[in-house]
């Protein structure tokens, strides 16, 4: 059964975000969404945001399948993006904490990691589900890695970036997809099997 996204206030919000269960929708065309494999390592600058922030990586969440997003929902969804990318300056963790591989929420300054975990912590409490909200590793085009944030939609996977604006659909973005965060469980770390079809589908355009 897939959810439907969308917002008003408190109940009124919590109806829309959340509507009925019990209406059914289509499933995403397989080519739409990422197809993962089995548990894999997770990063180990998660791991230590992990450590400090235990509340964010507990067991016990439950996927109940990509939800359906409104036309509200969208519109929420960009905004969050473009407010985070616009209000946090790109420093990387060197600059900031002296060390690499350093996981925090940004006060003003942050690295993708950062943009990233801030952008789910604000579609969380606007009512998205965490389910949906994904960390993910990816590789750029010049070979560097990259952190960017998985939307799951029954619509498929859409993509917020820190380099990018726009929300896009993943297969839409330059970048070979690793893995991300398993929908069952925030701590743990899923392989994209099909995370090749972004380079393919960019060949073929």
């Amino acid at each position: 059964m897939a959810r439907m996204i969308g917002a008003k206030a408190i109940f009124v919000a919590f109806t829309a975000l959340f509507v009925s269960s019990s209406a059914a929708f289509t499933a995403p065309a397989s080519a739409l969404a990422m197809r993962t494999g089995g548990v894999t390592s997770q990063p180990i600058g998660h791991y230590e945001f992990c450590q400090t922030h235990r509340s964010e990586c507990a067991a016990g969440q439950r996927d109940p399948g990509a939800a359906k997003v409104t036309s509200f929902g969208w519109k929420m969804i960009r905004e969050i993006n473009d407010t985070v990318n616009r209000d946090i300056t790109p420093m990387t963790d060197k600059e900031l904490f002296g060390a690499d591989e350093h996981w925090a929420f940004p006060d003003l300054a942050g690295d993708c990691e950062d943009f990233v975990l801030l952008k789910r912590r604000k579609l969380i409490e606007q009512g998205f589900a965490p389910a949906d909200l994904l960390i993910t590793v990816v590789r750029k085009p010049d070979g560097e890695g990259h952190a960017v944030l998985t939307m799951r939609t029954t619509e498929g996977d859409f993509i917020l970036d820190n380099l990018e604006n726009e929300v896009k659909r993943w297969t839409e973005t330059p970048y070979r997809y690793l893995k991300r965060q398993a929908s069952f469980h925030p701590g743990r770390w899923v392989s994209i099997e099909n995370g090749d079809a972004v380079m393919v589908s960019s060949v073929d355009k």
